[in-house]
């Protein structure tokens, strides 16, 4: 059995279809409301912030993924992730269960220095700094041997279907709503972004890969990097849109700030969007390198296909 906690979102949507595709039948999905994915999928409803719903969500699991997300709410993220890290380190320990954990950068240093594994965790808010302990709390788990785990960490997100994630928000969906794009603070300076898909299907890999547990991977990227200006540019020609754009002042952001609980929470982020955000995912492609990595083009393309067909 592989189970995948917090199958709702889109990773774990898109996990739930790459297993199936390349590794087992034998999938289970957990949150609070599951739906199928796959025809094969069992199904449960669980409380992962509840110790005793998260023990038996894990119950007779080989492969555990933890792919849960909360509300951009600060106070949530403080007061909530630690309990539901510890719940699933907790269940994975007690079911002899490896886990696979899927990560942000948000603990990070927010500056133009390329990050690979080893980077150093120096956050710039309340967000990273609980997102840096739990990640800790995971690592001393793995080397005091109380669990069989790795974890997955991923810049941010661009995709199809309901990604959630600034790129998507503020160019995609307004690009494809015929709406200027929005871009915080520069268009000129270059970023990493990851094909959501590509993330789930990596995970899967590297869960089914027994000598990749106990260590940290970064999941792989399109190598060539854009800037907001030449992404929306592309964007823009792949969906027959114009690539009308506007860049957001610091000042404009802080005034959305001030009525927008999801902007102002956003905010500690806001300097890695006045640098180079390079994301280095070399270990992963020297690891696996038939892997292949989606273009910009290519996962753009997808995205507008599959608006296209829902509208159908």
């Amino acid at each position: 059995m592989q189970t995948i906690l917090g199958a709702s979102g889109q990773i774990g949507h898109e996990l739930a279809l790459h297993l199936k595709r390349d590794f087992t039948s034998d999938i289970r999905l957990v949150s609070r409301r599951p739906q199928k994915i796959n025809e094969t999928d069992e199904l449960l409803s669980a409380d992962l912030l509840d110790a005793e719903q998260t023990l038996r969500a894990v119950e007779d699991s080989e492969i555990v993924y933890l792919t849960a997300g909360l509300p951009m709410d600060t106070q949530l993220w403080v007061e909530q992730w630690p309990i539901l890290m510890r719940n699933v380190i907790d269940a994975c320990a007690a079911h002899n269960a490896k886990l696979v954990y899927f990560d942000n950068t948000y603990m990070y240093p927010q500056t133009d220095q390329p990050q690979t594994e080893d980077c150093p965790f120096e956050p710039n808010g309340a967000k990273g700094k609980v997102r840096g302990e739990i990640a800790k709390a995971l690592l001393n788990a793995m080397e005091r041997g109380r669990v069989q785990a790795m974890i997955c960490r991923a810049p941010e997100f661009y995709g199809p279907r309901k990604t959630q994630s600034i790129t998507n928000a503020t160019v995609i969906d307004n690009l494809l709503a015929g709406k200027s794009a929005k871009v915080f603070l520069r268009d000129d300076v270059l970023r990493t972004l990851i094909y959501t898909p590509d993330a789930s299907r990596a995970m899967a890999l590297l869960g089914n890969t027994p000598d990749a547990y106990v260590q940290t991977w970064h999941l792989p990227c399109d190598d060539d990097r854009l800037t907001y200006r030449q992404f929306i540019e592309l964007a823009a020609e792949v969906f027959g849109v114009e690539g009308n754009y506007a860049v957001l002042k610091r000042w404009q952001l802080w005034l959305a700030g001030l009525v927008n609980k999801t902007v102002r929470d956003a905010a500690e982020l806001l300097p890695r969007y006045k640098v180079d955000n390079i994301f280095v995912s070399d270990k992963f492609k020297a690891r696996f390198p038939d892997f292949q990595v989606t273009t910009f083009r290519q996962g753009l393309s997808t995205i507008v296909d599959e608006r296209a067909g829902a509208s159908d």
